[in-house]
Order: C-alpha cells, then structure tokens, then sequence
C-alpha cells in the first residue's frame, strides 16, 4: 500500500507524486545501480568529509580554507582522498543493506500503520522514522568498521593535527585492517560502535522523518500555488506527474531543511565517536584506546561545547550536499527500478 494513497477523493486535498514501494521494485537491478550511483556520490563528496574528520580530532580551532591550503601544499590532490578506497569496499556492502532495510521497514510499517487507521501524514512520518532508525543499525554492523579504518587513513600525515593520532603507520586500507586486528583484536574495529548508533539511530530517523514531513509540506503548498489536477481531477493528485526539475528542487530543498535539523542535534556525539575511531591514549607509555569519559574531558579542556562542534561547517555542508544528492539519487534509482505495470498486476 502507498503511503500516498488518498484518503479520500475530495478535489481540495493535496497529493505529494506517488511513492514507489518495496513490493514495485527490480531488487537486482536496484541495487546494481545503486552501487554504481552511490560511489559517484561518495566520490564527489568525499574531500569534505577529510576536511570534518580532520577538524574533529585537531586540538585547535582551524579554518577550513587553512585547513583545505595545507592539504594541497603538504599532500597534493590524494590528501583529500586519504582513505576513499576502503571507504568505497565498505560503502557497497553498508548501502545495499542501509536501502534495504529502509525500504522494507518503510513499505510494512507504512502499511500498518495505514491500516490502524492513522492519517497519511503520520503514518509516513511513522514509518520514516522507523526505517530511517532501523536501516543506520543494520548499516552500522559493517560501517564501523570500515569507519575506523578509513577515519585512520584520513587523518594520517595531516599536519594540521596537533594530538598524538597513532604510533602506527598505515601503507593502505588492508595494512590498517590488519595492524588495528593484531593490536586490539576485533573489538578495535568496533571501536565506538556503541556511539555510533547513539549518533547515528536517531539522526536518521529525525532525518527521514523531517525530509518526509517537509516534503509532503512543500508539495501540498506548491500543489496549491500551481493548481494542476491529475486525470481524476485532484490537485496534485496520485496521478500527478510534476515537472521534473520541480521534483528535484522539492526533493533537494526536503533534505537540506532536514539535514540542518539533524546535523545541529548529534554534532557532539559525531565529535567524540570520531575522537574515540580515530585517537589513542598513552599509559606508562603503553598506547591504549581513549574512553568516551577521556574523550569528553579533552574536549572540554580544550574548548568546552565549542570544541564538540569543530567541524561543523564541513559536517553540515556535507550532510546538505550529501542528503540531496542522495535523496535525488536514490528516487531517482527507484524509478529507473520500478517494475513495468503488467509485472506488478
């Protein structure tokens, strides 16, 4: 069932364009595509996130043009995409599974709550953020990892660090993988996993349920302003077929508005997992993994609440440029993998 489903059939209701189900989609050519999609995505996005990385685990506040001239001078064009190879082996897999189970928690959900008599509004907002929380735990399970790996490799020859980040020197991805395994076995490639779904789990359901809300929102006022009717006549009805670059502007503009929400809310907790992902302690000489409780008294000496926002910019720019190209991305994905009609019937 579409959670964009009339409720009933009055010509002043407004409609946002129907919804694409689970249950309406090609699986394999969903998440083909989606892997060929996404890493683009990442790509282009990726510079930005070494630049929030690296003001995270930096004992002082430095700007990122600064920030941005001392990677080019010391460490060229590759400084900025430290890391990205494991980042990407691990993307593929996290997303596959992020889509998922977004997709199917949001399809039975929705349904559900649909039939429990609740109102198209909220039941999407139900929904979303049931998925939205649901898909970052499952994506976790192989994120972090890959996380701690790639932060690691992020960060190494930065000369904009001023804290001891690592005794070890990484030559690439599985080198990393391998020295952080023989040093703190398995549990050091979950370091910080616990954080990471305190940060992440409720900032992508605030996040899909912001973007649904604000989506719906904006649909119903632009249904208005334009006043187009679909084959029923339903202002922008089930049957509505919008502009194309109007969907994108609407999708685009849902998931910035949602993003500034989230990225405000769990900067603190990104500051500290990336902290306890990326930095170690030192005991009698023994190089030891910090705990939060460490973690959160450095920053506090170091800054206070400021100093859990250090890299807030790039986090909220990232997360702006990423949720829309993603948002887009992703509908756009699932329209190229929808079923034809016949095979749904």
């Amino acid at each position: 069932m579409s959670l964009s489903a009339a409720e009933d059939d009055s010509g002043s209701e407004i409609h946002s364009p129907a919804d694409i189900d689970w249950h309406m989609l090609d699986k394999s050519k969903f998440f083909f595509l989606g892997a060929g999609l996404f890493s683009g995505v990442s790509f282009a996005l990726y510079p930005v996130v070494v630049l929030k990385t690296r003001q995270q685990v930096s004992s002082a506040q430095i700007s990122c043009s600064k920030m941005s001239l001392s990677i080019m001078r010391y460490e060229g064009l590759r400084g900025f995409y430290r890391g990205f190879g494991t980042s990407l082996m691990g993307t593929i897999p996290a997303r596959a599974l992020y889509m998922g189970a977004l997709e199917v928690t949001k399809s039975s959900v929705g349904t559900a709550t649909v039939r429990l008599g609740f109102s198209d509004t909220t039941a999407t907002a139900i929904a979303s953020a049931a998925a939205g929380l649901n898909s970052a735990m499952a994506a976790q399970l192989v994120w972090t990892p890959i996380d701690v790996v790639s932060q690691r490799l992020m960060v190494q020859g930065s000369n904009s660090c001023k804290i001891p980040i690592s005794t070890c020197r990484y030559k690439n991805g599985l080198d990393a993988f391998r020295k952080i395994l023989y040093a703190d076995g398995p549990k050091g490639l979950y370091r910080g996993f616990g954080i990471s779904i305190l940060t992440y789990a409720p900032s992508n359901a605030v996040w899909w349920t912001s973007y649904s809300v604000a989506h719906k929102l904006i649909w119903g006022g632009l249904g208005c302003s334009i006043g187009k009717k679909d084959e029923n006549g339903v202002i922008g009805g089930p049957g509505f077929k919008p502009d194309p670059k109007a969907l994108i502007a609407v999708q685009g503009l849902s998931a910035a508005m949602a993003s500034g929400v989230s990225a405000l809310i769990t900067m603190p907790l990104d500051t500290i997992k990336t902290r306890l992902q990326v930095l170690d302690g030192e005991e009698n000489g023994i190089r030891r993994p910090m705990t939060v409780l460490q973690t959160v008294r450095n920053l506090v000496k170091e800054g206070g609440l400021a100093a859990c926002y250090r890299g807030l910019g790039p986090r909220w720019a990232s997360m702006s440029m990423s949720a829309t190209t993603m948002i887009t991305t992703y509908e756009f994905l699932k329209r190229l993998s929808t079923k034809r009609q016949e095979s749904l019937t």
